[in-house]
């Protein structure tokens, strides 16, 4: 390592130095308010992850990691970030600043930016997942995991929904919170279901719930695939969809279940629903 070149690499030797406080001290609402006025930030982990949000523009502001990645896995990582600091020490070490040891060796802050509304990621949409109150970061990653993959063209959350940017969300879904259009459908629990499912079919969507109930139709059903523009709306992990969710749908959808299996993990049924659904006629 060519130390002239290397001069934002910080040997960490205070525990207590406030630079490292959003790796160690501060919890998911302190994070979003770090910034103040400019706006928060959050952390992403692992080379794979970082590397997607900054495809996707993410501005770096600080790197933590292993000093053995700063010329191997992070290599790349730790190019692309130019000088911003990169604070880095031996395993055990960062394992004491963290609390956990860091598995996959690299952290990165980064500054979050401004949401687009509703109606700009849904413009040219035909295809797209509406989250109801799914506060699992574990789930919300898995979602939006099958989302990219599984041809939806953007992501709505409720404001009762887990932050998509959260460190465990976007390690889950293995990067692709920063490949899918996503933002909130409002900003208080108020504004859902009124006045959001107004604001999806002003946008032209129609809605389906999925849920399980007595006058639910099958996820098979051909009208549903006919549908131009379709919104496919799931609940949360325990109570899934409120009543008045459902009510103000258009469909209510059920995955046909075999061997006495009533339902499936939201992030599962996800990802049958998107499946299904993206097969357009």
């Amino acid at each position: 390592m060519d130390d002239g070149k290397k001069s934002n690499i910080i040997e960490i030797s205070d525990f207590r130095a406030p630079e490292l406080d959003p790796y160690a001290r501060l919890n998911e609402r302190e994070l979003n308010a770090f910034m103040g006025k400019a706006g928060g930030i959050f952390i992403a982990e692992s080379p794979n992850v970082i590397s997607r949000a900054l495809d996707a523009g993410y501005e770096p502001i600080s790197l933590l990691m292993e000093r053995r990645h700063i010329e191997g896995q992070a290599a790349g990582i730790v190019e692309r970030c130019g000088g911003v600091p990169l604070y880095t020490a031996e395993p055990g070490l960062l394992a004491g600043l963290t609390g956990f040891r860091l598995t996959r060796g690299v952290l990165c802050a980064m500054r979050r930016r401004p949401l687009p509304s509703a109606e700009d990621i849904c413009r040219g949409a035909a295809r797209i997942a509406v989250l109801e109150c799914v506060m699992n970061p574990t789930n919300l990653g898995a979602i939006f995991r099958s989302a990219a993959a599984l041809n939806m063209d953007a992501v709505l959350l409720t404001p009762g929904c887990a932050d998509p940017l959260y460190r465990r969300a976007a390690r889950v879904s293995m990067g692709t919170v920063f490949q899918i259009p996503w933002t909130y459908l409002g900003e208080t629990p108020e504004d859902w279901p009124d006045p959001g499912m107004e604001r999806l079919k002003d946008m032209g969507f129609r809605t389906a719930a999925m849920a399980l109930r007595g006058d639910s139709v099958s996820l098979c059903e051909r009208a549903l695939n006919a549908e131009k523009k379709l919104a496919i709306v799931l609940g949360s992990e325990g109570d899934g969809l409120s009543d008045r969710t459902i009510a103000e749908c258009d469909y209510c959808v059920r995955i046909p279940m075999s061997h006495g299996v009533d339902s499936l993990n939201v992030a599962a049924a996800s990802a049958v629903a998107f499946w299904q659904l993206a097969c357009r006629e």
